[in-house]
């Protein structure tokens, strides 16, 4: 059983939703909900880049530069967080009718930072 146990903790950390990179960012559209890991709304899509475009975000340069390898969200921000932020494809848990993270929504890079 702790076998069992082992190795599906192991797969939901590493590709919880068998999809990763750009597979994922395909299903994301522009107004949905981003909900962090803990279930608080971290605002709405407000655009997407898949990987490897030359689009850099308004983010210090190697953070930045990390981002476009991987894909990233820009997320018009909500509540008392309501700074846009960046969501990286790699903190994207799943889409389904809302962009659900892997991080929560304090550690998401935030437009114009100057720090992560």
């Amino acid at each position: 059983m702790s076998g069992d146990s082992d190795s599906d903790t192991g797969a939901d950390i590493a590709e919880p939703s068998g999809e990763s990179g750009d597979a994922v960012l395909a299903r994301v559209t522009r107004g949905m909900a981003v909900i962090d890991v803990n279930g608080e709304q971290a605002g709405t899509v407000g655009g997407v880049q898949f990987a490897g475009t030359d689009v850099l975000p308004e983010a210090p340069l190697g953070i930045a530069e990390d981002l476009v390898d991987t894909g990233y969200v820009l997320i018009d921000g909500a509540g008392h967080l309501a700074n846009d932020a960046y969501a990286g494809g790699d903190q994207i848990d799943d889409v389904t009718d809302v962009v659900l993270l892997n991080v929560p929504r304090l550690d998401l890079v935030r437009v114009g930072s100057t720090t992560a």
